[in-house]
């Protein structure tokens, strides 16, 4: 088996990548979001819900979840051949069902490229003062 090796070019395509993925929360760009998230995304929330990707879609198509603020920065990204290891900072604030929300996380997102393609697979955020 041959481990592929990252280039300057797989840093560049993930930081992207976690911008994009951003971006398409604040627009509500389900196409975009269902595009960068792996089939087997999984998502732990700052206060421990876990969420597939089949849960985060269906919360956004019923309109109980919206951004009025969604932006990464901070990032720390680590290649492991196909793999992205990627620390960064996350602001969000919005309504998720009944529940106004507005914080600051440090969050560990990993990603996968396969066929070319980088996909968000699973990402956790804990909620933290001051970045």
């Amino acid at each position: 088996m041959s481990i592929r090796r990252a280039t300057e070019d797989d840093f560049e395509a993930v930081a992207q990548a976690e911008g994009k993925l951003a971006d398409a929360h604040l627009q509500l760009d389900l196409k975009t979001i269902d595009h960068l998230l792996h089939p087997d995304y999984v998502i732990v929330q700052p206060g421990g819900k876990v969420e597939t990707k089949a849960e985060v879609l269906a919360s956004y198509n019923t309109g109980t979840r919206h951004w009025d603020i969604a932006q990464s920065d901070q990032l720390d990204i680590r290649l492991y051949g196909a793999t992205a290891v990627v620390i960064g900072c996350w602001r969000g604030a919005g309504q998720h069902g009944a529940e106004r929300f507005d914080y600051v996380a440090r969050f560990l997102s990993i990603w996968v490229n396969q066929g070319g393609r980088w996909q968000n697979i699973a990402y956790q955020s804990t909620e933290i003062e001051n970045p």
